[in-house]
This record gives structure tokens, sequence and C-alpha cells, in this order.
């Protein structure tokens, strides 16, 4: 259960139980049900919009070269502040990195995809969080997206990396249409934790993990991050998180429904998603639209 979860249940009036007996009860501390975050200013949020705009672009870039780029921008910044506005926003280079250990109490599974034809729905499923900047804010997104046919099986925003929105977007996921039989996901901390890793185990799902800072094991929604933010949220530049959730909820719904995909042999993911399906009950979609699909 997530922090914000448990924060919502919270009553104040509660005529038996004090507000710290409800903390405890939730475990979670006093201090995190009365902390209000603070918004960032104008002033950090300029270099966060330029960093997340170039790392799309160059996501080798760690925060030394990163740094350059944006004092090349007019942007006087160093790069120790740029290591930590891109920790606050998810962003890794893709290089290896000598200081990448994993949690040291979260399990890393190893990478499965290596080498295999994945070749229907409900095959392979992937996952990942990124970065979505507004006017005044940011938020994060995570989405679960079906490997074989594109389509984005279900999605949460969140104002925290707190593993408990992921969790709810696979449950919804695995909820509305079936189970995959591997999820693919980075080894970052909101995938690796028992919250998300345990509800794969116990729907008997095969987990596999990337290697540490190789974005192309899961190079696809790679891509669907980059359509999503150059095609609705850099152009709209929401104010709020409810009109960032129903820009998306519109841009999704068209890239579902609406947008053919040139790997899809000109279908959309939706329409991909179902022919393989419909067209072959067995679970193996017909290997011409394989190869169109995997070209």
């Amino acid at each position: 259960m997530s922090l914000a979860w448990r924060r919502s249940k919270i009553e104040p009036a509660h005529q038996d139980l004090s507000i710290a007996m409800q903390c405890r009860l939730l475990s979670i501390s006093r201090s995190s049900y009365y902390y209000t975050p603070v918004p960032e200013t104008d002033e950090t949020l300029a270099p966060m919009t330029v960093i997340d705009e170039a790392f799309m672009e160059c996501p080798w870039y760690g925060s030394r070269q990163m740094a350059r780029h944006l004092r090349r921008l007019g942007h006087a910044i160093g790069h120790r502040r740029v290591r930590r506005l891109m920790a606050m926003m998810g962003l890794a280079p893709i290089y290896q990195c000598p200081r990448s250990d994993p949690h040291p109490e979260h399990r890393i599974y190893p990478y499965l995809l290596r080498n295999l034809e994945i070749t229907h729905p409900n095959h392979v499923w992937c996952a990942d969080v990124t970065y979505l900047p507004m006017r005044r804010g940011f938020l994060y997104l995570v989405a679960i997206m079906d490997w074989a046919s594109r389509k984005v099986l279900a999605w949460r925003l969140s104002n925290t990396m707190d593993a408990g929105f992921c969790v709810e977007a696979l449950e919804e996921a695995l909820a509305r249409f079936g189970k995959p039989e591997i999820f693919n996901t980075d080894q970052g901390s909101q995938f690796t934790s028992n919250a998300f890793t345990g509800v794969l185990r116990a729907a008997e799902i095969k987990i596999s993990m990337d290697g540490r800072g190789r974005w192309m094991d899961n190079v696809f929604i790679e891509r669907l991050w980059r359509s999503v933010k150059y095609e609705c949220v850099y152009l709209h530049a929401f104010e709020t998180g409810s009109e960032l959730r129903a820009g998306l909820g519109r841009w999704f719904a068209y890239y579902d429904k609406h947008r053919p995909h040139s790997r899809l042999a000109g279908k959309t993911p939706g329409e991909a998603y179902g022919q393989i399906g419909a067209s072959n009950p067995g679970g193996h979609a017909p290997q011409d639209l394989i190869t169109q699909m995997a070209a």
C-alpha cells in the first residue's frame, strides 16, 4: 500500500482514535501525515525541463555533460546540482555506473529476453517510470505495455517515486488483461521492491530485469516516452496534475485506437493486440504479421 493511500485513510475527526494512533496503525510517522510538499521554484523547474528534453535526445549524458549542455544554453549551473535534479527526475545515463549497486534488500532478477522471439500478446509485458514536466511542477508516470502489440495496458501518475502507484498500475493491467508469461522492467527500486515483485510472484509470472544502465533492453517503452512527451506533454504544458491526467487519458486513447504504428504493419496497438489474439486462439500470431512487426 502506498504512503499516499495510507495518508488518505486517516480521519482527523475520528471519535475513538487519535491521529497519532491512526498513524501507528497505518505504519506511517506523524511527520509524514502532516508534511505538505513544497513546490519547486521556477528557477528549479526551468533547468529540469531542459534536462528532460536533452535526455530524450542524448540518454548517454551524465551530470557533467548535461551541466555543460545547460551552461551553453545560458543556465548558470554546476554538475552537482544537475546530478541532484537528474536523481529527482529518475534519470540515469545508459553507460555503466561504478556506484550503481542495487538496493541491498531487493533481489535482482536475470534478463530473460535476450534472443527471445516475442510472438503473441501477453507473451511479454514491460513497465517503466518517466518524469513529466508541468508549468508549475512535475509528476511521475508509470505505464504497463504489451511488448508484441505495443498496447498500453494501464498507467498511473504520482508525485513521488513510491512503489505504490506502480503496483496499482500492475494490478489494473492484470485484472483487465489476464497475465503475461514474462514481465520485464529495469532495476529501479519501484520494480525491485517486494510490493511489486510479490504481485508478479503470486501470479506465477516470470520476472525479467534489464542490465544496469541498459535502456535498450526495454527499448519499446522508451520509444513510448518519446512519443507521449513530444505529442502530448511538451505541446500542452499542462498547469495542474488533473489537467495532465486528463490530457494523458485522451492521448493514450488516441495512441491505442487511432495511432497507426509502422512496426505493426500500419495497425494501431489496439488492433494488433485484438487481431493477433482473435486470429489465433492458441496464442501465437500468424508468422507474416510477426515478421512485419519485427521488421
